[in-house]
Order: structure tokens, then C-alpha cells, then sequence
């Protein structure tokens, strides 16, 4: 007998050899009829897998996360055959499943696929499924896989790499593929397919291989999950913050500045500017100070933090000057020199905690083929801040970041989130800089910040940063999808690095604790997941306009201006329109454009000092008459529902 523990801490003594599929059918049948996937001690297994000794079992169903993970990898090996039967003589490489969905990288070799082909793929892919093929894993030895793919190159790398006695194949059907495992229980579980999209993509992401062409898709066991999937999809390209971008005039790129280096107009400038000034009032009520610190840093600084030896040799590289042996780097991090702040004078107990904050443009060479839109570009700006405290100090100053990362989702409508606490992989301490001792101390002290809050967190390990432990905010935006927004990070590491010091009570040096905040992330990846998240309808406090003025004929553009002056006089963001067209067309306009009120003037508002509003997206439900200073007061009550008192 081997004993079983499951997830919430029963143990089931099951004779030797079972399944977790029987396992889950002693639970109940209807769980058995909904587990296509399972761990055990850690690792993904198929439900047939026998269990041989003791350990911790979790079945999986759609619902969860690694249940997707199995059902997405299973459907890539039923593509990828359904890819080598209509494009005989194609070469498989890898297929893993992804956030959404799946891709496989092929070398389809001269031929090519198209849109066109998407359906009779689709189709097949379907066809295979119905048949319920099981998913069964088997061991071979190396020179036999090496033999099996002998003329496929990308293959017989991957096998030249692994271990004797490692290497498994997983069959279904007529068709095999080499594979770690973590599969469904068999085809007919996949209901619905589709495929999305064709890309080109590097070898191994390396820009010196060959490129191969990436066919993404994903999969449902049902229909109807698939076409609502495929509405939410429509919903995203309407959202997408490239198209919303462009048409608000917001920002832009320009080849001639380079890949990855936005170009905020005016009126993105404008809307940057107001969340900087946002978070920099609720910064000086927290006590911070803000400092400016140089876009590039002698190489050395970095190489102190340890910031060079993790990111060097894929960043920028340095900037040469005509002193021999003297190297710049483009700021990678504005940790260093906030570092080097801290330590232009020295400090006593009394002195802190010491809260410096930057709103610090970093830049960083993200690969061509990764950058996307504003969230991955390679010159950023961070809501950057260090606090350094005293130990006895941590657990209040986390806590009080806590509040201002809420105050600022609070602020700009993002309600559903969780928190993730990020810590070590223990299994690879090289990625790490510093003591265990000191990695312990920071772990502990966000879990117990984090409990104390009541947030609703849970751990992942291997997602901190190479010196430190963090909180990261995970937020769904409206669509449903997850962003990570938000950090707060312990670090005992960069201190050590710096020597950073202050003098105790006892007249003795003592190294400080340093907490990396960033409430927004970046400014570019948080504006763009702001404009996807309310389709470029911001909060009324943050619009770039707040009214459109529009005038019925030129002879009322007088009394258009005299309105604007008085809303500019109530800090009222507000422009006219006083083009020679029709009332009709430049409300649609306005619309269009996500003006949040549209002003109308004419005869009677001139004649009793008034304006006729419309809210946008309030068709058929009649303008209403009201002084400026009433549309005033409509305003300020708009904005105190949103922005949060801190």
C-alpha cells in the first residue's frame, strides 16, 4: 500500500500501482469524469500514470490553470499530426501550450501555409479528436530517438542534450512526437479548435538560427468556450492599445528613433503627466522626496549592484569615451543610484526610514521579435522608489506601500486583483545574489505584510528578483485577462553591495533594508493596459479632455470661447469645435473620439448664459440646460466617485 496525500491534507492508503484516475473515481465519479490531467510530488503526469510510492497528488479539470496547460500541449500534438499529414515532409521542432492556447514551430521547408489553410487544419484536428485517441507515454533509449529523427535536425539537438534514460516519446494514433509528458487522457476531450495565427520565429529564439514558421491556436472542450473566446478576441482588437493609441493621439513610433522608443504627443504627454502628478501628491503625503538621477551610469555601478552580470549581455552594450577604459552604461535600474544617494552622506537611526522616489527612464535591448505596442519597449519609465528603514521599521513601511499600490488601483478602476508572492526557486540558488539567511528574513516579512492586510495572495516560487523577494499585483482587467501591475520588493542584497550604513542606538553601524516599490510598473505598460482595460474612456479626472465645446453656427464661436475661458477658470479641461459642419456630424465625432461631455451652444444658451450637455454614450436620453458653474459642480461630483481619498 502506498499512501496518498491530497491538497487538502487527507491521506487515502491505495494499493501500489494505482492511477490518479482512480484515485479520483474513490473520490467521485463525477470528479473522475472531469480530471483529464494531474502532479504528483511536483511533477505533471498523465491520469494513467501509476504511483509506485508515497506522495502529495493533484488532479486537475479545465478549471485550473495546469488542467488548460495539459489540455492546450495535447492539442498541439494532435495539430502537429494533422500539420505533417497535409504538409507531408515538414519538419516538428517543439510545441509547447501558453498562456492561451498553443503554438508548434515548424520548418515546413518549401511550402507554405496561408489563411487559407486554417480550416482544413482545423477540420482535421477535429477529425483526430473524435476518434478518442489515448495519449500513452513510453521510454526509449537516446540512439534509438537519435535513429527516429535522424533527418530532422532541430529534433536530434534537443535529444543530443538529454540523458540516457530520460527520454520518453508520447503516442496517439499513428503518430508520435518526443515529449516530457503532461497529457490529456485521450483526443476526444477536445471539442472545438481553432487556429489564430502564423508567425515567423527563431530557432530556439536565437536571431543567428533559422527561422521557422510558429502556428498558434487553442482549443476548448466545448464549442460555445471557443466562440466566446473568439468574441472576447474581437472585443481585445478594438481594445488594443496600439489602434487606441493612434486614433486619440496619444503616442507613436518611428523607425528613424528606433524599435522599442515611443513617442508621446502632446496629448499623451499630457495624460503621463497627470498620473505623475497623481502619484507624486500622494507620494509627498507619504513622506517621500523625489531626486533625478543621469540616463547612463559608469559600467562599474552596475556591475556593483550585480545588474551587469545578470542583464549585461543582453542590454545595451557600453558607451565607449575617449578616456581609455572608461565605460558607460544606459541606466538599466534606478536602484544603484538611488544607492549611491543614499550613501552621499551618513545617517543615523533618527534619520530614517528615507523614502526617495523617480519617475527614472531605464532602458534595457529587448529582443525585436518580444517588443509590443507600449508593453515591451526598450526605453521605459519607472514610478521608481527606495525606502531605506531600519529592521524594526520593515513590516510598518511595507505595509504603508501596500496602501498607496490599493490607493492607485482604487484611483483607476481596477478592483479584481489578487497578489503574488513572489520568492526563490530553491532548486537553483544561482540565480540568486545574497545569504539564505538574509532570502528567509524577506520572504517572511512580505508573507506576514501580506497577512496582516488581508490580501488575497498565494506564493510562486522562482518568480523573484535575483536580489530579492516582491509582492507583485496580478490584475484583470475588464476583459478577464491578467496583468501583472505593481511590485513592492525586500532587499537585503543591494545594502551589502553599496555598504550602505546608518549609526544605531548603540553608536554602532548597521546596514539598512531596502524596499524597490513601482505602484504602476512603468509608465508605458501601465497607460497601455489603462487604455485596453477602459477602451480609452478614462476616469473623468484623467481624460485629456474633459468637454467638447460645439458650436451650432459660427455666430455663436464668441460665447464658445467666453464658455471655455469660464471652464479654465474651474479647471475644467475643455476645447471647441468650430468647424463648418453639422451638429449631427460633430457629435458622432466627439463620440468617436471619447470626449466624456459635449457642450452644446447656441441662440438659447447664449441668451440665458447656459449650455446644453450630453454625456457620451447617453443617446435618447435628451441634452440637459445648466450654468457653467452647475457643470462645474457635475464635474467635481464625477471626479470624487473616482479618485480616491489618500
Amino acid at each position: 500500500m502506498i499512501k496518498v496525500t491530497l491538497p487538502d491534507g487527507s491521506v487515502k492508503e491505495m494499493a501500489q500501482g494505482v492511477t490518479p484516475m482512480d484515485v479520483a473515481k474513490s473520490i467521485s465519479e463525477g470528479l473522475a469524469r472531469n480530471v483529464i490531467s494531474a502532479s504528483y510530488n511536483g511533477t505533471t503526469i498523465e491520469t494513467t500514470t501509476t504511483l509506485t510510492t508515497d506522495g502529495t497528488l493533484i488532479l486537475y479539470t479545465w478549471n485550473d490553470k495546469e488542467g488548460k496547460k495539459a489540455f492546450w500541449h495535447s492539442t498541439s500534438h494532435v495539430m502537429a499530426q494533422a500539420l505533417e499529414e497535409l504538409f507531408p515532409g515538414i519538419k516538428l521542432t517543439l510545441g509547447p501550450a501558453i498562456d492561451n492556447g498553443f503554438y508548434y514551430d515548424v520548418d515546413f521547408g518549401d511550402q507554405r501555409i496561408t489563411d487559407a489553410d486554417f480550416k482544413k487544419i482545423e477540420d482535421r484536428v477535429l477529425e483526430i479528436s473524435r476518434e478518442k485517441h489515448e495519449f500513452k507515454m513510453r521510454s526509449v533509449s537516446k540512439a534509438e530517438a537519435l535513429e527516429v529523427y535522424k533527418n530532422n535536425e532541430y529534433k536530434t539537438e534537443l535529444i543530443s542534450n538529454l540523458e540516457d534514460g530520460t527520454i520518453t516519446f508520447c503516442d496517439h494514433s499513428n503518430f508520435f512526437d518526443l515529449c516530457r509528458g503532461g497529457h490529456i487522457p485521450n483526443t476526444g476531450i477536445i471539442k472545438a479548435m481553432k487556429i489564430l495565427s502564423v508567425a515567423g520565429a527563431y530557432w530556439r529564439g536565437d536571431e543567428k538560427n533559422k527561422q521557422l514558421t510558429r502556428v498558434y491556436g487553442i482549443s476548448f472542450p466545448k464549442q460555445k468556450d471557443l466562440t466566446d473566446y473568439l468574441e472576447l478576441l474581437e472585443e481585445a482588437k478594438r481594445r488594443d492599445h496600439r489602434k487606441l493609441g493612434k486614433e486619440l493621439e496619444l503616442f507613436h513610433f518611428s523607425q528613424k528613433v528606433g524599435q522599442g522608443l515611443p513617442l508621446w504627443l502632446p496629448k499623451g504627454a499630457a495624460l503621463r503627466d497627470r498620473l505623475e502628478q497623481f502619484l507624486k501628491k500622494a507620494q509627498k503625503k507619504a513622506g517621500y522626496e523625489q531626486v533625478v538621477t543621469p540616463h547612463i551610469g559608469m559600467k562599474d555601478l552596475y556591475v556593483t549592484s550585480g545588474h551587469y552580470a545578470k542583464y549585461g549581455a543582453d542590454s545595451f552594450q557600453p558607451i565607449h569615451t575617449p578616456a581609455e577604459g572608461e565605460e558607460f552604461l544606459l541606466k538599466p535600474m534606478n536602484c544603484p543610484h538611488h544607492c549611491e544617494i543614499y550613501n552621499a552622506r551618513p545617517w543615523s537611526y533618527k534619520d530614517l526610514p528615507k523614502r526617495y522616489a523617480e519617475f527614472g527612464t531605464v532602458y534595457r535591448y529587448e529582443q525585436s521579435g518580444e517588443l509590443h505596442g507600449l508593453t515591451r519597449v526598450r526605453g521605459f519609465t519607472q514610478d521608481d522608489a527606495h525606502i531605506f528603514c531600519t529592521p524594526d521599521q520593515l513590516d510598518a513601511e511595507f505595509k504603508n506601500v501596500i496602501d498607496l499600490v490599493l490607493y492607485v488601483f482604487g484611483s483607476l478602476g481596477f478592483e479584481n486583483f489578487t497578489a503574488q508572492v513572489s520568492v526563490r526557486d530553491l532548486d537553483n540558488p544561482d540565480k540568486y545574489i545574497g545569504s539564505v539567511e538574509n532570502w528567509e528574513k524577506a520572504e517572511n516579512a512580505i508573507i506576514s505584510a501580506a497577512k496582516d492586510k488581508g490580501l488575497n495572495y498565494v506564493i510562486e516560487a522562482g518568480e523573484a528578483a535575483f536580489y530579492g523577494p516582491k509582492l507583485d499585483f496580478m490584475v484583470k482587467d475588464a476583459l478577464g485577462r491578467s496583468w501583472q501591475l505593481g511590485t513592492i520588493q525586500v532587499d537585503y542584497n543591494l545594502p551589502e553591495r553599496f555598504e550602505l550604513s546608518y549609526k544605531g542606538a548603540d553608536d554602532k553601524l548597521h546596514r539598512p533594508v531596502m524596499i524597490h516599490r513601482a505602484p504602476f510598473g512603468s509608465m508605458e505598460r501601465f497607460i497601455a493596459i489603462l487604455l485596453e482595460h477602459t477602451a480609452g474612456n478614462f476616469p473623468i479626472w484623467l481624460m485629456p479632455e474633459q468637454a467638447i465645446i460645439l458650436s451650432l453656427s459660427e455666430k455663436y464661436e464668441n460665447y464658445a470661447k467666453k464658455v471655455l475661458d469660464l471652464l479654465e477658470n474651474h479647471e475644467i479641461r475643455a476645447l471647441i469645435d468650430n468647424r463648418n459642419e453639422t451638429i449631427g456630424k460633430k457629435i458622432r465625432e466627439a463620440e468617436m473620439n471619447k470626449y466624456p461631455f459635449m457642450l452644446i451652444v447656441g441662440e438659447e444658451e447664449e441668451k440665458n448664459g447656459t449650455i446644453s450637455v450630453r454625456q457620451r454614450g447617453q443617446e435618447g436620453k435628451g441634452n440637459i440646460s445648466v450654468t457653467i458653474e452647475q457643470f462645474a459642480a457635475m464635474i467635481n461630483e464625477e471626479i470624487n466617485k473616482t479618485l480616491k481619498q489618500f
